[in-house]
């Protein structure tokens, strides 16, 4: 009897655990847009967890397709752990080539994912921002909106059903525009309302999290500034993300802000 009053106390916890489940092309666009959000979510309570679509075999400098793989999901997964991530989830599709990709596979992945994780809250990437120059991004984002919609209804995904995956739709979602502040009136479902989050308090925890994406961050600054130096590279991402983070703020009458366009509860 105490055993099972136990495991009923132990279920209970569980089923009441706030969980997010963040959604990127690869392992710093997020971090750039949300970073400071979702640290700030983490210190609140919430447990996070991070599904990577990309495989990041090609963002470097004088490495191979291998050694840029392994490098990247090793900073990548350091950078989620000083955000406070608990579990990285990566999907190894080839990146810069998701248009190659079914995203059919990619949202039925998705599908497993938030059935099996039921999370609250889920942060995607922003298919409707003007211009968007990484096609990775943008299908992403399309894909993880279309897994959001659907994932409730009974007429998709039925074989995760016979799995014991039964339908379950994400009551909130956060849409996010990496690496830049987002335009007027772009962005976001007809049903958004766009949002400021204050990231005064995790700000420095975003940073860190930026610094650690190293081989990433050498070949973006070097074709950008023309840095090299690590020191220096270091130097440009801090102050990239600094003044992104002012920029957002001052809009919003924030010091550093993080924006986004937001479907769910007001926050």
């Amino acid at each position: 009897m105490r055993l099972l009053l136990f495991c009923l106390f132990v279920t209970s916890l569980f089923a009441q655990e706030r969980r997010i489940l963040v959604v990127t092309a690869s392992s710093g666009d997020y971090i750039f847009a949300a970073g400071g959000t979702i640290a700030k979510f983490v210190r609140d309570g919430w447990r996070a967890d991070l599904v990577v679509f990309g495989n990041d075999e090609k963002q470097s400098l004088g490495l191979n397709q291998p050694q840029t793989r392994m490098a990247n999901v090793q900073e990548g997964k350091a950078a989620a752990k000083l955000l406070g991530i608990k579990d990285v989830v990566m999907m190894d599709h080839k990146s810069g080539e998701f248009g190659y990709t079914s995203t059919t596979e990619m949202r039925n992945q998705l599908f497993a994912l938030i059935r099996g994780m039921k999370p609250q809250i889920i942060f995607i990437p922003d298919p409707y921002v003007h211009y968007q120059n990484d096609q990775d991004v943008l299908i992403a984002g399309r894909m993880a909106e279309e897994a959001w919609g659907y994932s409730g209804g009974g007429m998709f995904g039925n074989e995760l059903a016979r799995m014991g995956f039964k339908p379950y739709g994400a009551p909130e979602v956060f849409y996010y525009a990496p690496m830049r502040p987002y335009r007027k009136g772009e962005g976001g479902s007809g049903r958004s309302k766009f949002v400021a989050i204050d990231i005064a308090e995790t700000l420095e925890h975003k940073l860190g999290a930026l610094e650690l994406l190293m081989t990433r961050n050498r070949r973006w600054v070097a074709e950008k500034a023309g840095f090299r130096d690590d020191a220096q590279v270091n130097r440009w991402v801090r102050a990239f993300a600094e003044e992104m983070a002012e920029t957002i703020g001052a809009k919003h009458r924030m010091t550093v802000a993080e924006e986004f366009n937001h479907v769910g509860p007001a926050r």
